[in-house]
């Protein structure tokens, strides 16, 4: 576990090494882009909420929920009517 966690420390100190390396006005930039990327990202999924909400064809159907449970007793009492009719018989 320690080997795996001075990799990651590795990888990150390598990271920020490389991000301090890079100009100012670079690093503005790039964080510019991603704060876009990310602004552009809300939006586009708050139209799509909006959207989906104001849909009036938008309706929920409430079954009945099947487990594995309901399906292993209605095998076993399928198989047991089977027993049965063929005891019968």
């Amino acid at each position: 576990m320690k080997k795996i966690r001075d990799k990651i420390q590795y990888h990150i100190w390598c990271a920020d090494r490389k991000w301090k390396a890079l100009p100012k006005n670079r690093q503005r930039l790039l964080t510019k882009l991603c704060f876009a990327g990310y602004a552009l990202l809300t939006v586009a999924v708050l139209i799509n909420i909006c959207m989906s909400t104001g849909n009036k064809t938008n309706t929920m159907l409430i079954d009945h929920i099947n487990t594995i449970s309901d399906h292993t007793s209605v095998k076993r009492s399928a198989q047991d009517n089977k027993a049965e009719s063929t005891i019968k018989k």
